[in-house]
């Protein structure tokens, strides 16, 4: 420790812990004790309730705090609408936080007489949290931008001695200049913006002096919870802890041809993507790979946004697979609706893989059943490639075995992944689409990747009915599906289209009518040439 540390009575390796959710993760360990940090934003993006959620945790935690208002609002006001949280415990008041009016010393005296307040009230009280809200009215009673930084250097000489940690709360908008923010040893920023008809909060960590900080925009949600913030996931989880277990197995569908296919199933703790257009049977092929699972004892978790339990339960019964229903009440399934609210991105990420971890379970099989849940919660568009690979790397560290579906459009000459950067993510990609041939339709099953295994490509017809899925043979009559054109071959007759028939033609295209065979007519017989004693004879 130096000498100054010494003299401040401050060691940067205390750490004032906010409780605050994950913000604490951000700051790597908390607040550093002793040390002052300004909390900026503008009105309505959570200044007073993050203050008052940390003074709360703090005397929580055996600490005392002193909160100095210098806002017009009064405190009875402040306190009843704090009263609905629930970090809200009116015991803590006031022997262990204790709230302070300082507006007419301050309205009096400037900011002498509001350094003289703090200084009568902090050290008696034995405060180790100071947090002062309204530091612009504080700012107009300075004579200039110098003797405002001169009061806050007092202020925190006084807390460093104190051993006392300052909040400063203030309002911001972009683009303004806040003279304090070079004075003190942190900012926490605050912000509040629409993003279309959603209204959206972030937290940016500006300044951090002293100790490591997660830099960037991180989402922000307020409920009776209090503050809850959302790292970034491609941050949070840049650096997974744990290695992929090596003892890899098959994870197979129960669908034999399907599972031939993929030599056996699907490698443990790999990640496969289900494309295909509405109504292929993405869900219920995501249904029968949990079903699988848990008849062989193998948990399962599913994870959608676009259909209740119920209904889910419901179309299992409905496909053949009976025992479904068994499985999610003994809870060897289980099954996370995510209602169709206003989702955070990078608070689903969270809410999925802490509720993995709480199973605490080997050799789960997870279904997300539905990209475009993650991707409609999406503030910024440009991050689904980077949130999808840190989200499917952890998945991978826990030896979880994910199946993703994305959807792409009903009818297309080619195939579009919505998610370019998922090819380079997910070590399969399994494609189910549908294939138009005599004014029916049918579905065709294609495995067009699988990493690490061999695999066969073929295109096979994938039927759905009361009793099951099932997976036809090769589906030779079509050709390059992919492409779209599908044209019948006389190589052979498609499974379930009819009576054999072979037609060369593209579908749609005339038969060329064989040319006629034109029938000789008869000839007479040729007349013999007359002797002479024929001649002689008629004469």
């Amino acid at each position: 420790m130096s000498d100054v540390q010494a003299q401040e009575g401050r060691s940067p390796s205390k750490r004032l812990v906010t409780n605050v959710p994950r913000l604490d993760f951000i700051t790597k360990g908390g607040l550093i004790q002793g040390s002052s940090y300004a909390i900026i934003g503008p009105p309505g993006s959570g200044k007073t309730v993050l203050a008052n959620q940390i003074a709360f945790q703090h005397v929580r935690n055996g600490g005392k705090a002193l909160y100095v208002t210098l806002l017009s609002e009064s405190h009875g006001r402040m306190l009843e609408n704090l009263s609905q949280m629930k970090f809200f415990d009116a015991s803590a008041i006031p022997d262990r936080l204790q709230y302070l009016s300082a507006y007419r010393d301050l309205e009096k005296e400037g900011l002498k007489g509001l350094l003289d307040l703090v200084r009568k009230h902090a050290q008696p009280h034995g405060a180790t949290l100071l947090i002062i809200d309204g530091m612009d009215a504080a700012k107009e009673f300075a004579r200039s931008d110098l003797s405002f930084k001169r009061f806050l250097q007092d202020l925190q000489t006084f807390c460093s001695i104190l051993g006392c940690t300052s909040l400063l709360l203030a309002p911001h908008h972009e683009g303004e200049i806040h003279p304090e923010n070079t004075a003190v040893d942190g900012i926490f920023e605050l912000s509040l913006w629409l993003h279309g008809p959603r209204a959206v909060r972030e937290l940016i960590a500006i300044k951090f002096r002293g100790g490591p900080s997660l830099l960037g925009r991180h989402e922000v949600e307020i409920s009776d919870e209090g503050m809850v913030i959302h790292p970034r996931t491609e941050v949070q989880f840049a650096h997974p802890a744990a290695e992929g277990r090596e003892d890899r197995i098959r994870m197979p569908f129960g669908i034999p041809r399907l599972d031939d296919a993929m030599r056996g199933g699907l490698l443990s703790g790999s990640t496969s993507l289900l494309l295909g257009a509405p109504g292929t049977g993405k869900t219920l092929l995501g249904l029968r790979f949990l079903l699988e699972g848990a008849r062989a004892g193998q948990p399962g978790f599913y994870f959608g946004f676009f259909e209740t339990p119920p209904r889910l339960i419901e179309k299992a019964l409905g496909t053949g697979m009976k025992d479904f229903k068994k499985y999610v009440d003994e809870g060897l399934i289980e099954i996370q609706w995510q209602p169709p609210l206003e989702h955070n991105l990078d608070a689903l990420a969270e809410r999925l893989l802490e509720r993995i971890d709480a199973r605490k379970v080997d050799r789960l099989r997870l279904f997300i059943d539905g990209v475009a849940g993650f991707r409609s919660a999406a503030v910024y568009p440009d991050r689904m490639g980077r949130f999808f690979s840190a989200l499917t790397h952890q998945l991978r560290m826990m030896d979880v075995t994910t199946l993703y579906s994305d959807e792409t459009p009903l009818f297309s000459p080619g195939v579009d992944m919505p998610q370019p950067e998922a090819a380079s993510t997910v070590e399969n990609v399994i494609l189910l689409r549908y294939v138009e041939l005599r004014s029916q339709l049918y579905r065709l099953l294609s495995i067009m990747k699988m990493r690490e295994s061999a695999y066969d490509s073929s295109i096979r017809e994938f039927s759905i009915s009361e009793d099951g899925i099932t997976v036809a043979d090769t589906f030779e009559s079509a050709e390059s599906i992919l492409t779209g054109h599908a044209r019948m071959t006389s190589r052979g007759a498609t499974a379930g289209l009819g009576p054999k028939s072979a037609l060369d033609a593209p579908l749609g295209a005339k038969k060329a009518k064989a040319p006629k065979r034109k029938t000789p007519k008869a000839k007479a017989p040729k007349s013999k040439p007359r002797t002479g004693a024929s001649r002689r004879g008629r004469a």
